[in-house]
């Protein structure tokens, strides 16, 4: 019986590539001469649904995959100056601003098969970042709201990957790939704009500002995974695990000397089923910790911080593949926790040389 698996689509602003495969009749180790190999190259056509999560490209294949996203945030922030009474009546002054963001990413990304088992990849993306932000004037008696805005863009951070995978997926073991990834510091820092302290009307600062969106994190990280596939008539499951060590790095005196990025630990999970020859869906889920940003020199106005920080979103993804070389899929993510964004929409279009 033939039976075609999933492709899997992209969460995030992530890597994605897409088709179908054919599961061969005999999976143990016991089958015909050769039939480990044949099982082995059809599994390359298997896609992940995070980046650089997947089974590797087949040897020798060049593939080209530009992309598009776009995330949007909103949130709203209340600020309390006053005391109670009594629980239900409050004497003081009411601050309440209104965030929105709206992230455009263009990136090119390329990957390439050096063996049965071994791809690398590089990609490169290009930021374009508006945000708007609606308040009064913190902590006055004022009916009348302000309206400010601030946008950036350039290049991003780029970043490199390899990915190896470590077994055949035989004897009714999921297909497993180790992945080291590894992102240079080269779009715009928050550190490397201009930046202003916002204060209340008594002069006590409430917090800073940017004079334009930063595209990039400023630091060097490093981040080991493993993730895996598992064919299971007529769905595929997917897993993955990986944690993002960040180098910290001396960013002056006014930024607290030695800035420690938190490390972050990433997880996800999912399943997806194909249609058809061409037409595939998929439904997963992703889940990052980011730890706390720590300073050398302790700053009052950064201190107050959770010890974590909870991102979390839902992925549905639809891809159909155009040609034997070109798949176009389309990714939808909702956002489940608060300091994930709303929603964001990825499209991508990988080409196979």
């Amino acid at each position: 019986m033939k039976v075609y698996t999933p492709v899997l689509f992209a969460v995030s602003a992530c890597l994605v590539s897409a088709s179908t495969m054919a599961k061969p009749e005999h999976d143990d180790a016991s089958a015909a001469p050769g039939q480990a190999e044949q099982d082995s190259e059809q599994a390359t056509d298997i896609a992940s649904i995070t980046a650089d999560r997947g089974i590797v490209t087949r040897p020798g294949r060049f593939t080209i995959e530009p992309s598009f996203s776009h995330a949007h945030s909103n949130a709203t922030q209340v600020a309390v100056e006053g005391y109670t009474v009594i629980p239900a009546l409050l004497i003081g002054l009411i601050n309440i601003s209104e965030v929105q963001r709206d992230i455009f990413v263009g990136a090119m990304s390329l990957k390439y098969g050096f063996t049965s088992r071994f791809e690398a990849a590089l990609r490169v993306p290009y930021l374009s970042i508006q945000e708007d932000l609606r308040e009064r004037e913190a902590f006055e008696g004022t009916p009348v709201d302000t309206l400010r805005e601030s946008s950036g863009e350039g290049l991003g951070d780029i970043e490199l990957s390899a990915r190896y995978q470590l077994n055949d997926g035989l004897d009714g073991w999921p297909y497993i790939i180790g992945s080291f990834r590894v992102k240079a510091p080269t779009g715009d820092s928050p550190y490397d704009v201009d930046r202003q302290i916002i204060n209340d009307s008594q002069g006590n600062p409430i917090g800073v500002e940017l004079a334009e969106r930063p595209t990039g994190s400023g630091f060097w990280s490093f981040e080991p995974g493993v993730s895996f596939i598992y064919p299971s008539d007529p769905a595929v499951l997917y897993g993955n695990l990986s944690y993002v060590y960040t180098l910290k790095d001396e960013k002056g005196y006014e930024n607290g000397n030695t800035v420690n990025p938190g490390d972050v630990v990433r997880y996800g999970f999912g399943m997806g089923f194909a249609f058809n020859e061409r037409t595939s869906f998929s439904l997963g889920y992703d889940h990052s910790i980011i730890r706390k940003t720590t300073y050398e020199r302790d700053i009052d106005l950064f201190s107050a911080n959770f010890d974590s920080i909870q991102i979390g979103s839902l992925a549905f993804g639809l891809s159909q593949r155009l040609t034997s070389s070109t798949t176009l899929s389309l990714t939808v993510n909702v956002g489940v926790t608060e300091n994930a964004p709303n929603t964001e929409i990825t499209l991508k279009l990988p080409i196979s040389l």
